[in-house]
């Protein structure tokens, strides 16, 4: 099968398209024919190692597959040992969810990970009551544009976007959000405060790191709190000590997905409630970039550029 393969740490440039044997399924595993993989900021850090788990050599990255079984099942899959840019992945059975007619591939992937982790953003770790103010920041991205439409349909209140440029925020705006900022982070504590009439936010989805986490966590209401699950950016911010959070009663909460794994009710219930939203209309993720299986790369290349809104997919019919 053909698979792009890494033998080596460090940018896009390491991703190469190689045929490779089939992956031959232990017990509790299906074998998938795969239609199209996701793309994930994760992946970039997999790739060079700096993620919350370390990668090992060589390895075929993507931990999300969309495809048929053997026997002709439609699903969505996460790939727990990676594997997923290629044509064929060994899955974990019960990671397997079955995708309805009326759900295409890179919806199904878009929730599989996006998905899930704006769910848990807003629903486990945020906890955003009904009427509270929430940032997403990143709000075009593959989360962060689930986000803001899960967010409404919760009942969140004033939904405050973020993203780089005039076409992102326009986006953000055309999927529900009440408002949008530029994300940079030189006066993002203000232009969140005065996008919420003046008043500090309750809740903000931050993923960035570095000062986009500073000027989150200064923006925050007595009682806010601020979910951290992704450094994009690339830089640790300062270290939040006690008396920082209990002077205003602020909550720091971080979230990885791979912990809501395994999790009575934290997997293929929520994707369920996913999944029936897309198909009745309620929530439309957005597919931002298809690319051929062997332009991996350039995916990457785009992604960490910040050129990209939505899901990123790979194509491997291409």
């Amino acid at each position: 099968m053909r698979a792009v393969h890494v033998t080596e740490f460090g940018g896009p440039e390491v991703l190469r398209l190689v045929e490779v044997p089939d992956p031959v399924p232990e017990p509790g595993r299906l074998l998938i024919d795969v239609s199209a993989a996701g793309v994930n900021y994760a992946d970039t850090h997999a790739v060079e190692d700096s993620y919350l788990s370390r990668s090992a050599l060589p390895m075929i990255p993507g931990g999300e597959v969309v495809g048929r079984t053997e026997d002709g099942r439609r699903i969505v899959a996460l790939a727990d040992n990676y594997g997923g840019y290629a044509e064929k992945a060994s899955v974990r059975e019960d990671l397997a969810i079955d995708v309805p007619d009326a759900v295409g591939d890179g919806e199904a992937l878009a929730l599989i990970v996006q998905g899930l982790t704006a769910w848990h953003l807003l629903r486990t770790s945020g906890r955003v009551a009904e009427g509270e103010s929430l940032v997403v920041h990143a709000a075009a991205g593959g989360t962060g544009s689930i986000a803001v439409q899960l967010a409404k349909a919760f009942g969140a209140g004033r939904v405050i976007a973020t993203a780089s440029t005039p076409e992102k925020r326009q986006l953000a705006l055309s999927l529900g959000a009440d408002v949008a900022v530029d994300s940079a982070p030189d006066g993002l504590k203000d232009r969140l405060t005065e996008a919420n009439g003046g008043r500090k936010v309750d809740v903000v989805l931050e993923m960035t790191g570095g000062p986009v986490f500073e000027e989150s966590l200064a923006a925050l209401a007595p009682f806010g709190r601020l979910v951290t699950y992704g450094m994009a950016g690339r830089q640790a911010p300062q270290p939040v000590h006690a008396a920082q959070l209990m002077g205003r009663s602020r909550a720091v909460v971080g979230f990885w997905l791979m912990h809501a794994i395994g999790r009575p009710g934290m997997y293929r219930e929520p994707m369920a409630e996913l999944l029936a939203m897309v198909g009745d209309g309620r929530l439309a993720p957005r597919v931002g970039g298809v690319y051929p299986l062997g332009e991996a790369a350039r995916a990457h290349e785009d992604l960490r550029a910040r050129r990209t809104t939505g899901k990123l997919v790979l194509d491997t019919s291409r």
